[in-house]
């Protein structure tokens, strides 16, 4: 998986995600590019701001990963077998019931965690 272009597409307006798009990137032993949605041009993905104003989305050459299994992606790609294992773990059928809804939760109070603002809220 070394040759592959990886981009993270994360909420530029909110602080926490900024700060955890970041810690990825600079903490990843495989590049990772970030970019914030907000100045993504999505006339060629697969994917549409609304999609990424919902969730985060990873872009691995292009296929998007969105929410939990970006994340549990990101770890994936790895070279490290044991975080790569993780990452295949989390994106299991057995594991995924609690995935998912662990990721929208934090999605959802994302405004009340470190580095979160007001500007995070989700819309209800």
């Amino acid at each position: 998986m070394s040759n592959q272009k990886i981009v993270l597409i994360f909420d530029g307006d909110c602080g926490f995600c900024t700060s955890t798009s970041k810690y990825i990137a600079k903490r990843s032993k495989v590049p990772i590019e970030i970019i914030p949605w907000q100045y993504v041009d999505f006339i060629n993905l697969p994917i549409t701001k609304e999609d990424c104003a919902d969730q985060v989305y990873l872009l691995i050459d292009g296929k998007p990963y969105g929410g939990h299994e970006g994340f549990a992606m990101t770890l994936r790609v790895q070279p490290n077998a044991f975080i790569s294992f993780i990452g295949s773990v989390a994106m299991s059928p057995a594991l995924r019931w609690f995935a998912k809804p662990t990721y929208r939760l934090v999605a959802k109070y994302r405004h009340k965690l470190p580095g979160g603002t007001p500007a995070c809220k989700l819309p209800r």
